[in-house]
């Protein structure tokens, strides 16, 4: 009965966006077939605009939302460079924290972080000011909205701390969205961005700064990556002139290898002593890196293997059993052999899908959700096939989706969803 217990409070989490083993994969099962009228256990409601992935402890699921105060405009169609340009700047947003229920969709409480009027906008179909997907450690929950701070609650609603930061300058206005990472006593935060970019480590109980490291980066959108290889604890930072590693303790720069794109937005992913890198803007690639070296590793056999075919651009990959699953912005799907970089499947989608939201998986299935409102499951394996498509009528899917204890949930456009299959 006590080990039952405990492993149902295990499953009973999706504390940080890309899961509990930070690749995309979930504990246990997940349904395979829903639509608008089946199998949706509850749908909820969120205001204003968000594309932060929801994530979950116990019974509580936390999002982010901003709720415009006036009328958006969008300067030159949504890209617009310096202070004002993009969607949605110099209007006045109220920066949201909700907390609901996950088990019915009721909302537990919700506060308001901040009431802010963005200097800067977003892109005009795939950016908000609420792009930052939150993450917990079930004692506290962290919301961070980038230029306008990171704000710290009690799992009950509760104000902890919060910290405000200096504005950023993102390329062409496309927005903010780096979610924070949360490990052991440190928050982790990413500022890469046109000038002044820089990784800040702060106390995670009251916000002190551990330390500061400067980056000579532009504006790129990976989450680091907290990795252990041979007993050294290190952050993976993907970007456009360096892949970078740094001491977790002390932010110390331990490697470096160059030789992905710009605007790099996919998580890295880790396993087995390698670390997979990704771009997919310009100059696409993904890279396989041995871990254990130190210095420059451009150039060196550190580089196990590179393919530059059908990256991801925006969603993250899924790391398991030796196999690394993407999907590229318009639609390809790839299957490659983690450990030899072997193409095992590369194809097109049956329907010219485009993608934002990242990969998951769970007990042998695949989720790819698509803009269009379909959300497709695939089987894990060396071939690709289709298991089902489920179609969720007049609905976008930007923020990726979370797994919890059998059930999945999917976060659109005006709600957020509960599909569930369990009796």
């Amino acid at each position: 009965m006590i080990f039952s217990l405990a492993l149902l409070l295990l499953q009973a989490d999706w504390s940080s966006w890309r899961g509990p083993f930070e690749n995309g994969m979930a504990r246990g099962e997940a349904p395979m077939t829903w639509s608008d009228s089946e199998n949706v256990a509850w749908k909820t409601n969120i205001p204003g605009r968000g594309h932060s992935s929801p994530v979950i402890y116990g019974d509580l699921m936390f999002l982010t939302t901003a709720i415009p105060e006036g009328s958006l405009t969008a300067p030159g169609g949504g890209g617009g460079r310096g202070p004002g340009g993009g969607f949605g700047a110099n209007v006045p947003h109220r920066f949201m924290v909700m907390c609901l229920n996950r088990k019915d969709g009721t909302i537990v409480w919700e506060r308001e972080a901040t009431k802010a009027t963005p200097h800067e906008g977003y892109h005009f179909r795939y950016g908000s000011f609420a792009s930052n997907s939150p993450v917990t450690d079930g004692k506290h929950v962290y919301a961070f909205f980038g230029s306008r701070g990171l704000y710290v609650y009690t799992m009950d609603g509760k104000p902890a701390w919060q910290k405000t930061f200096a504005p950023m300058k993102m390329r062409l206005s496309f927005g903010e969205g780096t979610a924070p990472v949360l490990h052991e006593n440190t928050v982790l935060l990413g500022f890469d961005q046109e000038e002044g970019s820089y990784l800040l480590a702060l106390d995670k109980t009251s916000g002190k700064q551990l330390w500061k490291v400067d980056r000579d980066e532009p504006s790129a959108w990976a989450q680091p990556l907290v990795l252990t290889h041979e007993g050294v604890k290190q952050i993976v930072v993907a970007a456009s002139n360096k892949v970078r590693s740094y001491e977790f303790a002390t932010g110390k720069l331990i490697w470096e290898c160059a030789g992905l794109g710009t605007n790099v937005i996919p998580v890295p992913v880790t396993a087995k002593g390698i670390v997979y890198v990704m771009s997919g803007h310009r100059d696409p690639n993904l890279m396989a890196l041995r871990l254990g070296r130190k210095g420059d590793l451009t150039g060196t056999d550190a580089v196990v293997w590179q393919n530059k075919r059908a990256n991801s651009y925006t969603p993250s990959p899924v790391l398991v059993n030796d196999r690394l699953y993407f999907v590229s912005d318009n639609g390809f799907l790839s299957c490659l052999n983690a450990a030899t970089g072997a193409v095992l499947f590369q194809e097109r989608l049956p329907k010219p899908y485009n993608f934002k939201a990242s990969l998951v998986g769970a007990n042998g299935k695949l989720y790819l959700s698509t803009e269009e409102g379909d959300v497709l499951v695939y089987k894990l394996g060396d071939q690709m096939e289709l298991l089902a498509t489920n179609t969720m009528k007049d609905e976008v899917f930007i923020s990726s989706p979370a797994i919890v204890s059998g059930d999945l949930y999917l976060r659109g456009q005006k709600a957020v969803y509960c599909i569930r299959t369990r009796k």
